[in-house]
């Protein structure tokens, strides 16, 4: 049977075949590419050998994304092709698992994973782990119940990219059975005034739930929306009500396409409407709330829809005026916890009962904090120029703490900082970057027993550096005089190498420095 695929809060069952348009007669001939097509998003289709076409749509490969874990496909009938392949990270000495996506900074990203576990493994259940967003810890991936009803799972977050990648990790729990996986991965970009009332720099929004009220059947999605999300129906005991006038998404902020306000749930003239969403109960934390009204009657001077709008027994706006062109009113940081109820009271003189169209709940995220950018580069600068860096060095080098690189320790605090890096004898090949220099937070660096070549780029600028064990590699070139302004060092091995040259008398004569430098060719 095809999939079915939730959200991750609410088990709203959405067909797949929606989800991942194909070439219907219900589409339009030759659709626009959606959004993320030869802008800054992306399509990829996890552990694929090759490009999928899917209607309009390219999903591409993973290839060149993340240099970590193995492909595999799922032998089941009639799966769509994006969920027929996934990628496992069966590595279980890694921290975690890295997607890496260049980005442009400052732009507001949707973030879609998608899971179909399929078995792939022989195994009876999915594994239980968790997804990381940046160094932001996102939440865990359980889609066991959804798998046993055959469905897949997908989750979606809204953040903003801090820097010119973006890095969405997968990692190990102390329950996580076998390996973690991953179908499918999207980032969308998104116009700078959508979802522009949160910090950014301080949170992101997890989405919980998009609906629109009052709506049967399919999901709507792209075409329909450029932005690819979803807006799944939602039916409950109130009279639905279809609009006759024409909807323009550019009057509504957050642009929702217009086939999700088409339709709306009223009741009759003097009463109050109460909608009961999302059906379930949710977890007490923040959420943005934006609610969508647009009024389906033909526009009229003389007939107006005037209702206030309240949650969970909070104002939430007062006197709105539901026009045919329509409004979209929000909160950003609103606390819920539990059963949510909408309730709409209508003015006195409202000729017509009130009516919503459409909402959307995104729990609000706090960020994990933020590794200091200097280090990010530095760091990412060294993996780079690592021949066979362990696996899961992608993604923030620190964050979440749990999480951080193997072999790398780092402080507290905002901006986190990298304070040492131990990988002596791990077979390691290439060579240091001279960006290296640039960790001025570093205390210690034990490299020994590697097969590291090349110079020993200039360190002076780790003034809080107080052990730098090089031993036992392929180093060659000079000891540079600049090591000697490293005034904390307390060790210093570079002995088993190729060096050259002269010690530098500051090195030497230096007071409590432990220096070893035997098995080189210095004169």
């Amino acid at each position: 049977m095809p999939s079915r695929i939730t959200f991750p809060f609410l088990a709203l069952l959405v067909a797949a075949a929606a989800l991942f348009p194909s070439s219907s007669s219900q589409q339009p001939a030759a659709p626009p590419q959606p959004r993320g097509h030869n802008t800054t998003g992306f399509y990829i289709s996890c552990g694929s050998i090759k490009d999928v076409q899917v209607g309009n749509v390219k999903w591409v490969k993973d290839e060149g994304f993340t240099a970590a874990g193995n492909g595999s496909t799922i032998n089941k009938p009639n799966l769509l092709p994006v969920l027929a392949t996934l990628r496992f990270f069966p590595d279980a000495t890694a921290r975690k698992y890295c997607y890496e996506l260049p980005v442009i900074k400052g732009t507001r990203y949707l973030v879609r994973t998608t899971y179909f576990y399929g078995g792939f493994d022989g195994g009876k259940d999915p594994p239980v782990f968790d997804q990381i967003i940046g160094g932001t810890l996102w939440s865990a991936v359980n889609t066991t119940d959804n798998y046993r009803r055959g469905m897949s799972t997908y989750f979606e977050i809204l953040t903003e990219a801090q820097g010119k990648t973006l890095s969405v990790c997968l990692a190990r729990r102390n329950d996580t059975k076998s390996s973690p996986f991953i179908s499918a991965l999207e980032a969308i970009d998104l116009e700078g005034s959508m979802y522009n009332t949160t910090d950014y720099g301080r949170y992101a929004m997890s989405a919980v739930a998009r609906s629109r009220f009052g709506s049967k059947g399919e999901i709507v999605s792209y075409p329909d929306d450029e932005y690819n999300r979803y807006w799944t129906p939602y039916v409950d005991a109130n009279p639905a009500v279809e609009s006759h006038s024409a909807i323009s998404p550019e009057n509504f902020w957050n642009l929702p396409p217009a086939k999700a306000l088409k339709a709306g749930v009223t009741t009759s003239r003097g009463k109050k409407l109460t909608v009961q969403w999302p059906p379930v109960e949710l977890p007490a934390a923040t959420y943005y709330v934006a609610l969508y009204f647009q009024d389906p009657r033909t526009a009229s001077p003389y007939s107006w829809r005037v209702f206030d709008v309240a949650v969970n027994g909070q104002d939430f706006f007062r006197g709105l005026n539901a026009s045919a062109a329509g409004v979209m009113v929000y909160s950003n940081m609103m606390q819920l916890s539990g059963k949510t109820e909408i309730l709409l009271t209508p003015n006195q003189t409202s000729p017509v009962g009130p009516l919503i169209n459409a909402g959307e709940i995104y729990q609000i995220v706090p960020l994990g904090g933020s590794t200091a950018t200097r280090d990010v580069v530095a760091m990412g600068d060294l993996a780079g120029s690592l021949k066979n860096p362990p696996p899961d060095w992608a993604g923030d080098p620190c964050l979440p703490q749990q999480h951080s690189w193997t072999g790398v320790e780092c402080s507290q605090g905002s901006p986190v900082r990298v304070l040492s890096l131990d990988l002596k004898n791990r077979g390691l090949s290439g060579s240091l970057p001279d960006s290296i220099g640039n960790l001025t937070g570093m205390k210690t660096i034990y490299l020994s027993g590697n097969k590291l070549s090349g110079s020993i780029p200039d360190l002076s600028g780790m003034r809080t550096l107080t052990v730098l064990h090089l031993d036992g590699n392929q180093f060659s070139g000079t000891i540079t005089p600049s090591m000697e302004k490293l005034i904390n060092l307390k060790e210093l091995y570079l002995n088993n190498n190729n060096l050259t040259g002269k010690i530098p008398d500051g090195l030497k004569n230096k007071v409590g420095l432990d220096l070893r430098t035997e098995g080189n060719k210095f004169g």
